[in-house]
């Protein structure tokens, strides 16, 4: 029976830690036999859980002949024991799977195993994943990432997504499609990560000549703006103003000026019943199909699909 260990570490998140044990174990092949034999292994009699202590059957030499070996997230991210790095380590030499969920992939990184690869954590974690850990690529975008032996997921309810990609890598779609019937989860979500990221336009340095002109630049998105017409009103020429715009906020006044359009209609889209071309033009969009592509491709799906989600 393929072997399943799940990794208990002291502030390990218990949504994490609970979901791939309960994926795992409620899944049942066709004929009703279980999947998974589920592990739970910690490097130390007990685990702080935060709210609970958790002991677990199993010590780390749980890993040393699993199949598959589940990273959850910490609450925090102190460092790895090396014990726990060490065998790590040696299940991927022996070809074992290994997957994280949320910020698991800060363990999973600093074992080494994901340099060269990509990878996902949390869009909030991204950044610092990608700071502590620049040989992983990380991309903050998508809901997992199959590299093949190493696995990664984003936060929360995508570590439920990795685990059932997981369970159709290994049994097909049937028994996957049976095992998200029982968590009331459809096999695939539509989108990915950034449909739940809010989109801020990057901030010019507190007190920095651009604050202004960026506080300006919010009031007035839905205007016909252009780029002489926002370096006139800065009062400077057009390659100034780019060039400040990149040393002061890391992108261009244009793609700023985009990004603040479709913070504005996500903002239209969840507090309004307007029609998504009402919406076009009230932040400053010339044409609905110009609005669509740009928020597809900033926010990683439709305004109407947006809509359906975040609408209160």
């Amino acid at each position: 029976m393929h072997i399943v260990a799940v990794l208990a570490l002291d502030q390990v998140v218990p949504f994490d830690l609970a979901t791939p044990i309960e994926t795992f174990s409620r899944t049942r092949l066709p004929d009703g036999a279980p999947a998974y034999e589920v592990r739970i292994c910690g490097p130390a009699p007990e685990v702080d859980a935060g709210a609970f202590t958790l002991r677990p059957p199993w010590d780390l030499t749980g890993l040393a002949d699993a199949d598959t070996i589940i990273v959850p997230g910490r609450s925090a991210n102190p460092p790895v024991p090396a014990p726990v790095v060490a065998a790590l380590r040696a299940a991927a030499g022996r070809g074992a799977r290994i997957a994280s969920i949320c910020s698991g992939a800060f363990i999973l990184a600093e074992t080494g195993l994901l340099d060269g690869l990509r990878a996902t954590t949390h869009w909030a974690a991204a950044p610092e994943l990608a700071r502590l850990h620049p040989m992983v690529e990380v991309d903050p975008d998508v809901l997992y990432v199959d590299n093949g032996q190493f696995l990664s997921s984003a936060g929360a309810a995508a570590g439920l997504d990795l685990c059932l990609h997981l369970v159709r890598r290994d049994h097909g779609s049937a028994v996957a499609a049976d095992a998200a019937r029982m968590s009331v989860m459809p096999l695939e979500r539509e989108g990915g990560q950034a449909q739940f990221i809010v989109h801020d336009t990057p901030p010019a340095p507190r007190g920095s000549e651009l604050e202004p002109l960026l506080a300006w630049l919010e009031e007035n998105c839905a205007s016909e703006l252009t780029l002489p017409g926002i370096a006139g009103h800065a009062g400077m020429s057009t390659r100034t103003l780019n060039r400040r715009f990149r040393e002061q906020t890391g992108t261009t006044p244009l793609q700023w000026l985009l990004r603040a359009r479709v913070r504005r209609a996500q903002h239209l889209l969840e507090a309004t019943g307007e029609s998504v071309d009402r919406i076009a033009g009230e932040v400053g969009f010339g044409s609905p199909t110009a609005f669509r592509e740009r928020f597809k491709r900033v926010v990683g799906r439709s305004p109407q699909a947006y809509r359906a989600s975040f609408r209160a």
